[in-house]
């Protein structure tokens, strides 16, 4: 087996080789080390490495299979932690010079489930400012490009995470999802991203409040299987965490041996106010969405309309945002990015009548997807409106692309994504295809509250009548 084939195989597979001892961990992760040190300069997906304490990790593996102690289901999986999630002993940035040299003294508690599952940290990955905008570049480390095409953006906030997975440079990512950022980067790179129930995974400790309703941890891979994998070991209860839920009980990595036998799959292309959808993605997603009709499933356009959600999303996060620094923007206003400070702008102009109009109207959009559910398994949409672009960055704020003769915004850009935040759905990207300049396309695949099983199901069956892996980036 050549060095490229361990750096792109499945970690279920890697995980079975390791325990075999037809592969240590450590011989893995040198492996990943030289592909990192090779690749990462042109893409910028790891913003910090950790190798040193990688090593320490995989040799720990190694010893646990020599003694045959039992494994946890990651024992020796290289994995990347995205750089807003607190690592003990790792820098930990948030993408801002606010805390550029900010050296976390624990672990979160998602953190820790990891490695207590025996994977291998190997660094953290690149993120906009605390996750402020769908696109990756930040004061601290700069842009994190597209493996596809590196004149191209990763899509954010995860950008870091979905490139370094797409390129080879780790089996597994954990990202984070506030209004779709797993699921928008994992379209940008052509890869696989799950966005739970929100609560399933917990977040603690997390000392800020935007998007404290609506983010999100999960899984971003290359396998559908290996989403799996991370979600056994992330999710459950912790009294930390007011928002999180008991466990479920269920083995996700068991749940693909039977097919759902019946599903009705409603596909939607505008949500009922999305206005902007680039051809070649509308005619992707249509063609995907037909594979379903391979397992005997229904599939029908739904006519699910939503009223536009833009604003309420706006008002909660900004307002967010403005709690969390407005403090920070009065005193180094030079160390923060445009787009968070417009954010912030924004939030300390909202007054209380319009928070409480936000969440009124957030209250509304969960009320059309309970309805929607009443008759649908799933939703099926574009996860974004057009592929990956070559963004603007501008010191008055990010510029986007016009898509037709319409112009794309922050709220456009995430327009299939953010309403699941709302709703806390369990939502998931998958590739459905390549534009014919070569960028992937993203399909979204939307469950009903508490039901991964079903979207990774689904997720599954369509990784098998329509799969991407062999497609990879050349770098």
């Amino acid at each position: 087996m050549n060095k490229e084939e361990i750096c792109f195989m499945s970690a279920v597979d890697m995980a079975e080789l390791i325990k075999n001892g037809e592969e240590t961990s450590s011989e893995i992760l040198e492996i990943f080390i030289e592909r990192i040190e090779k690749i990462n300069p042109k893409i910028n997906a790891y913003c910090t490495t950790a190798f040193e304490m990688a090593k320490e990790m995989a040799k720990k593996a190694d010893d646990s299979i020599k003694k045959g102690e039992n494994l946890g289901p990651l024992t020796g999986i290289p994995t990347s932690i995205k750089d807003l999630m607190l690592t003990k002993g790792i820098r930990t940035t948030y993408g801002s010079l606010l805390h550029e040299n900010f050296i976390p003294e624990e672990d979160e508690v998602v953190v820790s489930r990891l490695k207590n599952a025996g994977c291998v940290i190997l660094g953290k990955t690149n993120t906009p400012e605390f996750g402020s905008v769908a696109l990756t570049n930040n004061k601290v480390f700069g842009e994190t490009k597209n493996p596809w095409n590196l004149e191209t953006n990763s899509g954010g906030s995860s950008g870091g995470a979905a490139a370094s997975v797409a390129a080879g440079m780790g089996s597994l990512a954990l990202g984070s999802d506030g209004g779709g950022s797993i699921r928008v980067p994992s379209s940008c790179c052509g890869v696989y991203g799950l966005k739970p129930t929100f609560g399933r995974i917990p977040r603690y400790p997390h000392d800020t409040i935007a998007f404290w309703t609506m983010d999100h941890y999960g899984p971003i891979v290359r396998h559908v299987k290996d989403a799996a994998l991370m979600l056994n070991v992330m999710k459950g209860h912790h009294p930390g965490d007011m928002n999180s839920f008991p466990d479920d009980d269920i083995d996700y990595t068991k749940i693909f041996e039977d097919k759902p036998k019946k599903l009705k799959i409603g596909y939607s292309m505008s949500l009922g106010f999305g206005k902007i959808l680039e051809d070649e993605v509308k005619e992707s997603i249509l063609n995907s969405v037909q594979k379903f009709e391979t397992y005997d499933w229904d599939v029908e356009e739904s006519k699910l309309k939503i009223k536009n959600p833009g604003t309420a999303f706006k008002t909660l996060v900004s307002v967010g945002y403005a709690y969390d620094l407005h403090k920070d923007n009065d005193n180094r206003p030079e160390d923060i990015t445009p787009d968070l400070k417009a954010s912030i702008r924004l939030g300390l102009d909202n007054n209380s009548m319009n928070i409480a109009k936000a969440r009124e109207q957030r209250k509304l959009v969960y009320e059309v997807m309970y309805q929607y559910f009443k008759d649908y398994d799933v939703l099926i949409t574009p996860t974004t409106p057009c592929p990956a672009f070559k963004p603007g960055w501008l010191e008055s704020g990010t510029t986007f692309p016009t898509v037709g003769k319409k112009a794309l915004s922050t709220i456009s850009w995430m327009a299939y994504t953010f309403p699941f935040n709302m709703t806390g759905l369990p939502a998931a990207s998958i590739p459905s295809g390549w534009t014919k300049s070569g960028l992937p396309i993203g399909m979204q695949i939307v469950g009903r509250r508490y039901d991964e099983k079903t979207v990774l199901q689904v997720s599954k069956a369509f990784e098998e009548v329509a799969p991407w892996q062999d497609k990879k980036p050349q770098l």
